[in-house]
């Protein structure tokens, strides 16, 4: 996983490299819709992280939004998202990042099923995370500050090679949380309610843009929760990692559509009063 590892970042890294470089650029939108942009700089640089990481591993597929690569199905996959934050990118703002995961084929019929329940409240939801695969090696990196998150199951969540820790806030009054809508409408009428019913409660909300770099920052301490619904595995298969090696809970539901979850992801203290305001009627 070690040398898995490394490879990811090698090709994290030379996609943020291209990202700087053309940070200032004028962006070639490759399709638009009304809450996302796709960019020709996307497929680009989904194509410069699959050569480096077939390169060393050809039989492992790679798996992102522009399709799989190799084998569908293969015991091992990489889950890239080589652009996350893009329509941030398309507006030159720079808080956008490359991510990476390595993904193993669960023993068995592949289902992993764990139940959160918010202790007091009737939030229960049954959970099968992305049923046959779970995720091993994960990387972020964020080429405008320079910041690379990398964990391997099982061990602990580095940034920049220090050991990074979730916060020990457990009041939501002094909590800071990511909110995102996702780019479907039906997600925007579904969050809005949230939104405003999490504005009157906790110290601050934030709509940053960014779903790897949420779970990044509340597997650092920085914020304590994220909460999005219809975001797709490849925004948050490795931030995902790297939030529960620090210590944190990376809460997922699958939804309706390929990839697809809903994700309540925080510090591991915050999960009853989190899932009181989200499901409040459940």
């Amino acid at each position: 996983m070690k040398r898995a590892q490394d490879r990811a970042v090698q090709a994290a890294r030379a996609a943020g490299a291209l990202m700087r470089r053309h940070f200032r650029s004028p962006k070639k939108i490759h399709s638009a819709t009304q809450h996302d942009i796709k960019l020709e700089l996307d497929v680009r640089s989904q194509k410069l992280i699959e050569r480096t990481l077939r390169s060393a591993y050809p039989h492992i597929a790679v798996l992102g939004e522009e399709g799989v690569l190799g084998v569908a199905g293969a015991d091992h996959r990489w889950v890239v998202d080589p652009i996350d934050g893009t329509v941030n990118f398309a507006y030159g703002i720079p808080h956008a990042c490359v991510s990476i995961a390595l993904q193993i084929r669960n023993a068995g019929d592949g289902t992993r099923s764990s139940k959160f329940q918010a202790q007091g409240s009737r939030f229960n939801v049954q959970v099968h995370p992305n049923a046959a695969y779970e995720t091993v090696v994960g990387v972020v990196y964020d080429p405008f500050c320079d910041e690379l998150w990398t964990a391997m199951s099982g061990g602990r969540a580095y940034l920049n090679g220090k050991v990074v820790r979730v916060s020990a806030r457990n009041r939501l009054s002094e909590a800071i949380v990511s909110i995102g809508f996702a780019k479907e409408s039906a997600t925007l009428r579904r969050m809005l309610p949230v939104l405003n019913r999490l504005a009157h409660r906790v110290r601050k909300v934030r709509i940053m843009g960014a779903a790897a770099l949420a779970l990044t920052y509340v597997a650092s301490g920085r914020m304590d929760a994220y909460i999005e619904s219809g975001i797709r595995l490849w925004d948050i298969a490795a931030g995902g990692l790297i939030l529960e090696c620090a210590g944190g809970d990376f809460w997922h539901e699958p939804l309706a559509g390929a990839h697809t979850f809903r994700v309540m992801a925080n510090n591991g203290r915050l999960q009853r009063q989190l899932g009181e305001l989200i499901e409040p009627d459940s």
